[in-house]
Parts: C-alpha cells; sequence; structure tokens
C-alpha cells in the first residue's frame, strides 16, 4: 500500500515515494556527503514502522537545514 508523504525541504509540498527524503530537485540540493550518509543509515521499512535510527533523524535534519539555508536569497 503507498502512503502520502511529501517533500521534507521546507515549503515543499511534492508528493514523493515514502522512502525517499526530498522530491529530485531538493534531493540535489543536499551536499553529496549527507547523501550518502542518508542512505547509509536508511533501514529499509522505517518508513512503515515509523522508527528511524538516531543517527538518521540527526543526518536528516542536517540535510532539510543544507537545503533550506541553501535557497536563502
Amino acid at each position: 500500500m503507498y502512503m502520502t508523504h511529501k517533500c521534507h525541504a521546507v515549503g515543499c509540498d511534492c508528493n514523493i515515494p515514502p522512502k525517499h527524503l526530498m522530491c529530485p530537485t531538493h534531493w540535489e540540493m543536499v551536499p553529496k556527503i549527507l547523501q550518502q550518509a542518508i542512505w547509509r543509515y536508511y533501514r529499509p521499512g522505517q518508513e512503515i514502522d515509523k522508527c528511524p535510527s538516531a543517527k538518521y533523524l540527526e543526518i536528516m535534519e542536517k540535510a532539510i537545514v543544507a537545503v533550506a539555508q541553501s535557497t536563502v536569497v
């Protein structure tokens, strides 16, 4: 069953697959090292059981902040 999930970038309402953190546009703005860390700490099924690791949540927050800072004009 496909769940509705929105991009985690501030102000973005794009629908994306639940296992993804952001839409493609915003994901490209995440520094490569954080992209790699997100996938390193992603556990298949965490989007279903809603139990990501503390490390995943830490990296996720850094990615969200990085995108928000890169879009400030």
